[in-house]
């Protein structure tokens, strides 16, 4: 079950109601810096954690409405688009707030985004390279990406998406379960993207996973991780 730290009292909480009831993830993210689209990445991915728990979800913005401009470079980044408003009428369900670091929400279970500086999407080829380097870093720890943070996000990127690609022609073969396992503690432990990462680049060059389950892992990790590994299949030689 994901469980995330909660900050308004610095413990462990479950983001998922017992019995798999709903889970509603409201951001709250009303400017339109860089910090701001880290707190829509970060409520991406808990809904994608949660989704791929196998928990209803449902996301929604706060009061203030995120700007035209935040929304179209959250959706460069990969990032889902959330309803409007906060909703009503949904007793009984557990919710989420995901804020920028000392941000004000209802009551409710909170998960604090710290600050990011960096470029805008708009001012890269490809701005899930812009996310990878966002999610590289935990959300509680502040992401100031240099042009060498995202250089290296950008080979990485670049080098995943060939390989999955050349993978992709290798016969089928399961995720190992020790390796879903640790993806999965991973992610469900607050979020703990950057050691998921870890775990792709142990399978990535590790001699005992053949290559149709590296592939399997990297296309299963990305319904998490939303970076298109899989673009570039049917372009490897």
């Amino acid at each position: 079950m994901l469980r995330i730290i909660d900050a308004r009292t610095g413990e462990p909480a479950d983001a998922a109601p017992a019995r798999r009831g709903l889970t509603r993830v409201q951001v709250h993210a009303a400017g339109s810096g860089l910090t701001d689209l880290r707190v829509l990445v970060v409520a991406d991915l808990l809904v994608r954690a949660l989704e791929i728990d196998g928990t209803p979800v449902w996301a929604s913005s706060g009061e203030g409405q995120p700007r035209p401009e935040l929304r179209a470079g959250a959706a460069a980044l990969g990032v889902r688009p959330f309803e409007d408003g906060p909703a009503t009428g949904l007793g009984g369900t557990r919710v989420v707030h995901v804020t920028p670091e000392g941000g004000e929400a209802p009551d409710g279970p909170r998960v604090a985004v710290a600050p990011a500086s960096g470029p805008a999407p708009a001012d890269l080829p490809d701005p899930a390279a812009l996310r990878l380097a966002l999610i590289s870093r935990h959300h509680r720890t502040a992401a100031r990406l240099d042009p060498a943070a995202l250089d290296e996000a950008g080979a990485t990127l670049a080098r995943w998406r060939a390989a999955v690609a050349r993978w992709a022609r290798s016969p089928s073969r399961p995720v190992p379960e020790d390796v879903r396992r640790r993806l999965r503690g991973a992610w469900e432990d607050d979020l703990g993207v950057p050691e998921a990462l870890a775990e792709l680049r142990r399978v990535e060059t590790g001699p005992d996973v053949p290559d149709g389950a590296r592939f399997e892992t990297y296309a299963y990790a990305d319904r998490l991780l939303g970076l298109d590994l899989t673009a570039g299949l049917g372009s490897a030689s």
